[in-house]
Formats: structure tokens, C-alpha cells, sequence
């Protein structure tokens, strides 16, 4: 099974050309590229969904790379000022939409953040949009009740879904001290998180009668450094990657590494 990469380029980068940048250097990359063992997602900004779908359309990305959003909002049309829909999304060509990302629940600049009731709100329309949801859950910090809180987060964040739409759903492992934002983070190791997605994993299983399993993927400070590391596990099925990923030397660098 091919490998996922996404690329989450948060708030990055500062213009269109910038990133027509980055996407041209992906795109020659991937020129020499026959024997491609991974899928490409690409989540820019909502300001630049438009112009790299176009781009995602009409270049050797064409086929080999998919458009994802970081967010996405409570209603389908309304009264929400600043929020973009699903059906919006879609009709920009997004098919995956990343939710529950640890800087949305944990550090908003506006402080609060969004509870799991909210992620959960959110990952439900994905779902009803016929969207892809990548799925980000993990500790805030790894102390003796680390598995406690993971087995509480995924409970609340998965609440009552059916095991259909969770087989749909790409999961990201993502320890938030692990963050490359975090000025604090430090490295995980594949060992950590294994345990962790197996605690996932077992928490889904007891709730839930799964018929197909949903495929983890790992983020936190993913790097060209670490990146096999973390892939040649065949419980992890992609990585989510944020800085590195508007690096565009460091990113095709983690493409040459898989």
C-alpha cells in the first residue's frame, strides 16, 4: 500500500508565487520519478486553494497530488462570517480536509481553542460532504497519563460516528510536545508512537465493530532526518508534515528518503 504524505503548509506561504514555487520544484522533482511509492496532499491556505487546485490540474502533479484544506465549517451555508463550507470546498477541488490539528485546539490566537465536541461537529461534516477527514488527536504532554487522556480524546472526537465512516478516516497521531511550533518540543521516536497509535487502535476496536480498519499516519516534526524511521513501520500509514513542508529542498529531500 502507497505511503501518504500531506503536506500542511499552515499559514505559509506569503504569496501565489511562493507557492507556484514550491509546486514547480515538487513537479520537476517528480519528472524523474517512476517508481512513486506514496500519495501526495497538499493543504494550503484557503486563499491559495484556487490557484494550486488549477495548478494540481495541469501539470505532472496532474494525477499524482491531491488538494486538501486545513479547516472547514459547522454549517454547509449561513451566518458564519470568516468560515468556509464544504460545499465551497468541494467545488474547489478539495477532497481532504485536515481537522482537529493541534494548533486549532490547543493554540489559537485567539485563546479557548476547539473543544473535542467541536472537532467531532466538524469531522461529522466532513464525512457528509463525501470529504476525506485526516483526523489529528495526541497528548499535550507524555506523563503517566498519557493513555488515559488519548483513550478520553479519541472516545469524545469519534462519538457517534458508525464504523463505516471511521474505516473512512485517515488518522494522525500527532503528540503536541512533539510540535516543531512547540518551543518546547522534542523529538518522538517510532517506539513512542506505536504505543500510542496502538492505544488508539484499541479504543476504536472495543467501541466500535470496525469493518475496515482506518489507516495512522504520524505528525510531529517530520523531517528528512526522521521520516523512513517512522514510514518503514506498516502500522504507519503516512505522515503529516508541517514546516518541512513549504521547505521546498527539505520536502522533496523527505520524498528521496521514503
Amino acid at each position: 500500500m502507497k505511503k501518504y504524505i500531506v503536506a500542511n503548509w499552515k499559514m505559509n506561504p506569503q504569496s501565489v508565487a511562493e507557492a507556484k514555487d514550491i509546486l514547480a520544484y515538487i513537479d520537476e522533482y517528480l519528472k524523474n520519478e517512476t517508481d512513486r511509492e506514496y500519495s501526495l496532499v497538499i493543504c494550503p491556505p484557503f486563499v491559495f486553494l484556487d490557484d494550486v487546485s488549477k495548478i494540481l490540474n495541469t501539470s505532472r502533479l496532474s494525477g499524482q497530488a491531491e488538494l486538501g484544506a486545513q479547516d472547514i465549517a459547522l454549517a454547509d451555508s449561513g451566518a458564519w462570517t470568516g468560515e468556509v463550507s464544504g460545499p465551497m470546498l468541494k467545488r474547489l477541488g478539495v477532497e481532504y480536509v485536515i481537522v482537529g490539528h493541534s494548533e486549532r485546539r490547543w493554540n489559537p490566537p485567539a485563546g479557548g481553542g476547539e473543544s473535542d465536541e467541536t472537532v467531532n461537529k466538524k469531522l461529522k461534516t466532513i464525512l457528509a460532504n463525501n470529504l476525506t477527514p485526516i483526523v489529528c488527536v495526541g497528548e499535550k504532554i507524555r506523563d503517566e497519563n498519557f493513555k488515559e487522556f488519548l483513550k478520553e480524546q479519541v472516545s469524545a472526537t469519534f462519538n457517534g460516528l458508525s464504523a463505516d465512516e471511521i474505516g473512512k478516516c485517515l488518522i494522525a497521531y500527532e503528540p503536541v510536545w512533539a510540535i516543531s511550533s512547540n518551543p518546547d518540543a522534542y523529538p518522538d521516536t517510532p517506539e513512542s508512537a506505536l504505543e500510542s497509535i496502538s492505544v488508539i487502535q484499541d479504543c476504536l476496536t472495543k467501541s466500535y465493530s470496525l469493518i475496515t480498519n482506518p489507516l495512522f499516519l504520524y505528525g510531529g516534526s517530520v523531517t528528512s532526518i526522521n521520516v523512513q524511521s517512522f514510514l518503514s513501520l506498516e502500522q504507519i500509514s503516512g505522515v503529516l508534515v508541517g514546516g518541512a513542508s513549504v521547505k521546498k529542498e527539505e520536502f522533496v529531500q523527505i520524498l528521496k528518503n521514503l
